[in-house]
C-alpha cells in the first residue's frame, strides 16, 4: 500500500455544480438552430464529454451541420461564462478540504473536460485556483475523458504515481478515464459529497 501523495478533482459536478449551466448553455444555442439536447440524451451519452464531442455526436446522430461546430462552441463558452459569473461562489468546505490536504502535504489538482478559459474563471470565483498544484483541461491534451491521458499528465506533472493518487469523479467518461489511469477512483454523486 502507497501513501497517497496527489487528490486530483473533476471540476463539473464535484467541485463546482456546474453540469447544469454547461446543459443550459449548449441547448440555448441549439434551440437557435432547431436542435436540442434532451435530459435523458444528457444523461444517457453525452455527460461528462467536451462541447466539441458532443457536437460531432449531434451531427452524426440527427444531422446538426458540422460548419456551425466551431460556432455553437463559441457562443456556448460565452453563456457558460455568463451563467458561471451569476451563480458559481465559494464552497467553504471545498476550501477546508483542499487546505486540510495541502496541510499534509498532499499535492491537489483538477482535472476537466473543460476549456481552460472557462475553468480558470469558475475556479477563481469558487476561491480554489490559487490553491492547486497542476490544472489539466481538455486543451492540455490529445484525448479528452474517457481517454485516461488527461489524468496521466497531471500525475506526470506532479511526479507522483497512479497508486499514490486519489481520483475524485462523477460522471461515467470521467470514471472510466480516472480507472483506467490505474489511480484510486472515489465517485460521488454531486458537490455536496465532496467534504
Amino acid at each position: 500500500m502507497h501513501d497517497i501523495k496527489a487528490v486530483l478533482f473533476d471540476m463539473d459536478g464535484v467541485l463546482i455544480d456546474a453540469q447544469e449551466w454547461h446543459y443550459e448553455a449548449l441547448n440555448q444555442v441549439l434551440l437557435l438552430f432547431g436542435y436540442e439536447i434532451t435530459r435523458e440524451m444528457h444523461e444517457d451519452r453525452y455527460d461528462g464529454l467536451t462541447t466539441l464531442k458532443k457536437l460531432q455526436m449531434l451531427t452524426n446522430e440527427v444531422g446538426l451541420p458540422e460548419h456551425i461546430h466551431e460556432m455553437i462552441n463559441r457562443v456556448k463558452q460565452d453563456r457558460t461564462l455568463r451563467i458561471a459569473a451569476q451563480k458559481c461562489f465559494p464552497n467553504v468546505s471545498h476550501q477546508v478540504l483542499v487546505s486540510k490536504l495541502k496541510n499534509k502535504n498532499i499535492k491537489v489538482g483538477v482535472v476537466t473536460n473543460s476549456i481552460r478559459q472557462t475553468t480558470e474563471f469558475m475556479l477563481t470565483y469558487a476561491g480554489l485556483l490559487d490553491s492547486l498544484d497542476v490544472l489539466v483541461t481538455n486543451q492540455d491534451v490529445r484525448e479528452p475523458k474517457p481517454n485516461p491521458e488527461c489524468y496521466l499528465k497531471a500525475m506526470e506533472m506532479l511526479g507522483v504515481l497512479p497508486e499514490e493518487t486519489v481520483i475524485i469523479e462523477d460522471s461515467p467518461y470521467g470514471i472510466m478515464a480516472a480507472n483506467a489511469s490505474g489511480a484510486v477512483v472515489v465517485t460521488v454523486k454531486s458537490v455536496d459529497d465532496v467534504t
